[in-house]
């Protein structure tokens, strides 16, 4: 076994990730507090080829340093999209036919390994660090997803959290 080199990569060019057929998966980030994590959540969005990532409430958005610095170029290959006001960023996109759904610890959340997708176009709003997605926000959703725990600390990093539920909703709707 040995590890690959970067042509045996395969590795998309800039173009050729804009041209790429995209997972209908669109991320939503309300009000995060890291522009790391956001950067980091970027790079994940690149990795699954993400349709898109929409910004709101106070999270960074590019061109930004921190961002830059985690997302190694990702944020200009995923598109995306700041609103200051996640409502809006709901209706746009529950206009395009995707459901909603936050990524909480909530009553009747869906356990993430026995989400069903109920169509192939989804959302999933990730929240602060500290305060995770707003209850008024969990409230215009189609529901809540929550990843399982186990542990005793029932909290994971939002990036971390967002590339545990990309990777399983990805391989669901690639």
């Amino acid at each position: 076994m040995r590890k690959l080199s970067m042509d045996e990569l395969n590795r998309k060019t800039v173009d050729e990730f804009k041209q790429a057929e995209k997972i209908p998966l669109i991320v939503i980030l309300e009000n995060i507090r890291s522009a790391y994590n956001v950067g980091s959540i970027f790079r994940t969005a690149d990795a699954f080829l993400i349709q898109a990532v929409y910004i709101c409430g106070y999270t960074a958005h590019p061109p930004h340093k921190e961002i830059k610095k985690t997302a190694l170029g990702a944020e200009d290959t995923v598109q995306w999209k700041y609103l200051k006001d996640v409502r809006e960023a709901i209706r746009e996109i529950k206009e395009m036919g995707f459901k909603v759904y936050a990524v909480e610890q909530a009553v009747n959340s869906i356990q993430l390994n026995k989400f069903e997708a109920p169509n192939s176009k989804i959302a999933l709003i990730l929240g602060n660090e500290v305060t995770g997605v707003e209850q008024s926000t969990i409230e215009i959703c189609d529901g809540c997803i929550e990843i399982p725990q186990s542990g005793m600390k029932h909290s994971l990093n939002v990036s971390v959290a967002a590339g545990i539920v990309l990777v399983v909703l990805a391989q669901t709707n690639s």
